[in-house]
């Protein structure tokens, strides 16, 4: 079983390769022109992930999380989420390669089996990288406003942290 497990993706190529050659389409150039869409792709969202990347290494470089961090502070013990998360939740919707070095951080310092690393595996899980995600897909069909994607977007993330939050105490 295992070895049909392994095998699920060149099996599915090879199905659409044959598929492809079945109905008469040259699948090899087809291949390219789809490389050459991608590579264009790549390119013309290339500024905005410049942009993204750039303003979450001024954010973390900057004081302004810690300053953050100690506003926000009596709000998050009201949902009973640990101040230790405070930077997770506040990396994760810029970054998700931040968040994730932050998170190990996390599980080194308190374990993977504690209530803090507990409810941060689950807000490594159920929230979004909302800033780079709106960056790269709007940026790529060149959509300039987002209109109300941002608060949506905002307002499920922190329903995911409250929801992370709650399934943590009820497992712990």
């Amino acid at each position: 079983m295992s070895y049909i497990i392994k095998a699920i993706i060149p099996i599915i190529i090879g199905l659409v390769v044959i598929s492809g050659m079945l109905k008469g389409v040259k699948v090899y150039e087809c291949f390219v022109e789809g490389a050459k869409d991608g590579i264009n792709i790549c390119i013309k969202i290339m500024p905005y992930l410049l942009a993204m990347i750039m303003a979450v290494t001024v954010f973390r470089s900057s004081m302004a999380m810690a300053y953050f961090i100690k506003l926000v502070k009596p709000f998050v013990n009201v949902i009973g989420l640990p101040p230790e998360l405070v930077p997770l939740a506040m990396i994760k919707p810029l970054s998700g390669s931040g968040a994730m070095g932050i998170f190990a951080e996390t599980l080194k310092k308190y374990g993977a089996d504690s209530y803090i690393g507990l409810v941060g595996s689950i807000m490594m899980g159920s929230t979004e990288t909302i800033f780079y995600t709106i960056t790269v897909y709007y940026g790529a069909v060149n959509i300039r406003k987002i209109r109300h994607t941002l608060i949506a977007a905002v307002f499920a993330d922190i329903t995911a942290i409250i929801m992370a939050v709650i399934s943590a105490k009820f497992i712990y």
